[in-house]
């Protein structure tokens, strides 16, 4: 479990034993002690971090994030052309999230904005995100982590400068979201809408 987890995970669960053992008297104590440690199960389960296998291919761009592949579309970026994808998070997915290359992170901008749920295109515009400019030795990769309806804070542990490698832990996203990837056009981009794909191992797209 990552460290943000425990700050959500620990007061249910200690509350919870305590309804347990005050529901020795009183009965419907060991149904809120029961509720709470089910919710304090949950949080610990969401904030989970499983190692994972990152690819050797040095030509792979992978996924930053676990999560259902919802658009594949040109789009461009800054006045160049490319391509997104977008990755929606469930809140059952694993929300930390991963350098989808190893390379050096130029610029972390935090954007405010809205909560639209995070399955709405206008989220990727909209809503309140960290956009990650990521110079790697092939080009240059922009992702997002975007805040969704219920994921209402982003949280980036790198800075601009950091050198990252490829699968390493920048962050993560709470309770439901989405993560856009942009890709200039020299990247081949192997995933297709529907696809489920999980961050650090499953590759997204490869240099051409």
């Amino acid at each position: 479990m990552v460290r943000d987890g425990y700050k959500f995970a620990a007061p249910p669960l200690l509350l919870g034993l305590a309804a347990l053992g005050f529901g020795f008297r009183w009965t419907p104590a060991l149904w809120i002690g029961a509720v709470l440690l089910f919710l304090g199960a949950f949080v610990a389960y969401f904030f989970r971090d499983p190692e994972r296998i990152i690819p050797l291919d040095a030509a792979a761009i992978v996924s930053p994030a676990d999560g259902r592949v919802m658009v594949v579309m040109e789009e461009s970026f800054g006045g160049r052309p490319g391509q997104r994808i977008s990755i929606f998070l469930a809140i059952w997915n694993v929300h930390v999230n991963r350098a989808p290359m190893a390379g050096r992170i130029e610029q972390i901008e935090y954007r405010p904005g809205k909560f639209y749920a995070a399955m709405r295109s206008r989220a990727s515009a909209e809503n309140e995100q960290n956009v990650i400019r990521l110079s790697t030795e092939r080009g240059e990769v922009v992702f997002k982590q975007i805040a969704g309806w219920v994921a209402r804070r982003v949280v980036c542990w790198k800075k601009s400068g950091d050198q990252v490698a490829t699968g390493e832990r920048i962050g993560l996203i709470r309770f439901g979201s989405r993560m856009d990837v942009w890709l200039p056009l020299g990247a081949e981009i192997i995933v297709k809408p529907g696809e489920h794909v999980a961050g650090g191992s499953s590759i997204l797209a490869r240099w051409r």
